[in-house]
Formats: structure tokens, sequence, C-alpha cells
């Protein structure tokens, strides 16, 4: 291993810029030869650099390689640290002793002895060529947020301006990789009356994409099923399964098209399962996964939320003659069901958001909501 000298083989002492005490968040990776090893050295080499004081280490976490790789598993850390350098200059240094414990840097995501990236400096944003803070992945990996949180729950993203907790809840312990040769596509769920159209058209405007809205009033079967007659509840689901294919089929939606939808295709099980009897469960069940293959899931779900009761307001003031007999425990059933869904949901990121808390009116509210759905998406 080539000796890591600061000022031979980094940065001349007369490069470097230093400034008041910054805490940043290293993350620390490892999957090739004695991981924990080389995690170890870099976290020493660090300590031993002037103007650095390595504060402390989260546990490890082994994790699987991103994108599917053919590769070993890593051990994953994150290290809070307190430096007198510039975040470029901590930058350099970070490469330097990767390059010292024998990282070859071939294509994205390749196996390395040592991968060290700066995760947060302060409260600084930085888009430069070379170097981008906060870490562009970094509200993309679970276990990087676990690590961020052991170390201090109090952070803020300072792009997102979103807690780390709330970061993290939304990746439900799964790791994302944000993919531009896939639609794009972003779903509004939450269950009937809680004004998923109302945002999915609002959102639809404001990215200047397309919005493809659920055909409910295109169900012939639809109306006679809320009024009671369930032998026609197959009909239905089998009409709303087939228009979800001729939405979101892989032919219908190009590579790289951004989408707003106002339902999760997902929900179709749902709805099925409160609404069909054993028999016609029984053969959905078998005609459902087929159909699932050939969708598109969304690359980022918007869980809108609300009170059964402002719910049950807007579907009495929508006023939709089939709907007028819902009433709030199946509303309540409902709700219990997207709950199940999405504590189970491993597909992609789910922002959860209070429709009561969220006034569509209010250009700051749904700015925000924007902003976070651009980091989660490719356009």
């Amino acid at each position: 291993m080539p000796p890591f000298n600061i000022q031979t083989n980094q940065l001349r002492a007369s490069s470097i810029k230093y400034r008041a005490m910054t805490i940043a968040y290293i993350g620390l990776g490892s999957n090739l030869g004695d991981r924990k090893g080389f995690i170890h050295k870099a976290l020493k080499m660090l300590a031993e650099t002037k103007n650095i004081k390595v504060a402390r280490v989260s546990d490890l976490i082994e994790t699987a390689p991103l994108g599917g790789a053919n590769q070993p598993k890593y051990l994953n850390a994150v290290a809070q640290i307190k430096t007198a350098l510039t975040a470029e200059n901590l930058h350099k240094i970070l490469v330097n002793i990767e390059t010292s414990l024998g990282r070859t840097r071939k294509e994205k995501w390749s196996s390395r002895t040592i991968d060290l990236d700066l995760l947060l400096f302060g409260e600084e944003i930085i888009n430069s060529p070379d170097l981008t803070i906060p870490h562009p992945q970094v509200h993309l990996r679970s276990f990087v947020l676990k690590g961020l949180r052991e170390l201090n729950r109090e952070l803020v993203h300072p792009v997102l301006k979103e807690s780390i907790d709330e970061l993290a809840l939304r990746l439900n312990g799964a790791d994302f990789v944000i993919n531009g040769e896939q639609p794009q596509l972003v779903s509004v769920a939450g269950i009937i009356g809680v004004g998923k159209t109302t945002l999915a058209k609002k959102l639809s405007n404001i990215l200047d994409c397309k919005c493809i809205l659920e055909a409910y009033d295109k169900n012939p079967y639809l109306p006679d099923v809320y009024a009671g007659k369930k032998e026609l509840a197959l009909d239905s689901q089998l009409f709303f399964l087939t228009s979800r294919i001729e939405q979101l089929h892989h032919n219908v939606l190009a590579e790289g098209q951004l989408a707003i939808t106002d339902y999760v295709f997902n929900k179709e099980l749902v709805y099925a399962r409160r609404l069909l009897n054993t028999q016609q469960l029984a053969l959905y069940e078998k005609i459902y996964p087929p159909f699932a293959e050939k969708v598109v899931q969304p690359v980022l779900v918007v869980y809108l939320q609300d009170s059964l009761e402002n719910c049950l307001h807007r579907i009495h003031k929508r006023n939709r003659p089939y709907e007028q007999k819902i009433e709030l425990q199946f509303l309540e059933d409902l709700h219990h069901d997207y709950q199940q869904l999405f504590a189970n949901w491993k597909i992609c990121p789910v922002i959860r958001i209070s429709a009561s808390k969220l006034d569509y009116m209010k250009d700051d509210n749904i700015d925000h909501l924007t902003n976070q759905i651009k980091s989660y998406i490719t356009v």
C-alpha cells in the first residue's frame, strides 16, 4: 500500500484554505478484501489529517450492492467530523485516501476497497463540476440515512428542507437508484375523497407533464356496484384492470417521460378484496398477475391522507350520485388497507402528505412538494 502523506501525496500546504470549524458527514463503504479493515484505515487516515477531527462513527451495516450488480455485499458506516478545511479540499483529501487504499475507478458502482462520500458539509449547498453537496443520492439510501440518524437526529437536509427522519420514513428501509431509462411515473395515492385528482392536476400543470386520470366515469358497472349489485363487482374490477393497462402499459409511457397519475396501480387488489366475493376474488387473483407485469411501476408515490370525515365531506360535496351511499366504515376499511399497502412498500419512495395541512392554493406549499418530487425523478 502506498504511503499516505497529506503534504506530498495529496495537497500542498499552501493550497489548503482554512476557515472556521464545520461539522461534516462522510459515508464510508467497502466490498473488497478486508472490508472492516479498510473502513478503519480510512478513519485513521482522516483522524491523522491536520484540521480534521473524527468526532463520532455510526455502527457498521451490511448492504447489497446498488443497481442489482453481481458483487460482494458492502459494509457501510457514516462518520461525523469537524474540520477547518473547505468542502472542496476535504473532498480532495477523501479522493486521495481512496487512492491510497487501492481504490480503482472503473464503471459506475463497481466494487471498491473503499468508498468515501462527502454527504453533508454544514448547511452548505454546492453544485460544481467536481462536487455536489449535499450528496445527490443521500435521500435515496436507507443505510446512509440510518447512519446519519444514529449520529444526529436533528439533521435537516439543506436542499429538501426535510428532517433525516422524514427522508428515512419515505424509503421504508430500502435503497433506490434514479434511473432515467425508465418512465418517470409519479402516482398520487389515497382513499376515495382525499383529493388525489385535484393534486395530480395541479402537479402536472406545474411540472408540465402528462396527467393520467382514473377512468371512473367510463366504468359502466361502477354505479350498479355501489348501488349494491355485487354480482357486477367482478365486471367493474376487470374494467378498471384493463383500463390501467391501457394507461400504464410499458409501450405507452416512454423512457424518461414524466407523468402523474391520480391512483397507484397496486390499489386494484385493495378494492378487489373489499368488493368481490370469495369466488370472484379467486378468479380475479388468477387474472391479475399477468396484467400487473405489463404496467409501469411508479418511481415515486405521493400518499395523500386526511381525516375520514373530511374525505366523506368531499365525496358528498362533489355529488357523484353513485358515491352518496358510501359510509364512514367503508372509508375506514380502505384507510386501513392503504396503511398496510404502504407499510410493506418497497417499489419506490413514498412521500406522505396531510391533505388538511396542504393548501393547494398556497404557492409555497405546492412549490415545496414539487421540489421534493424533482429530487426523486430525472427529467
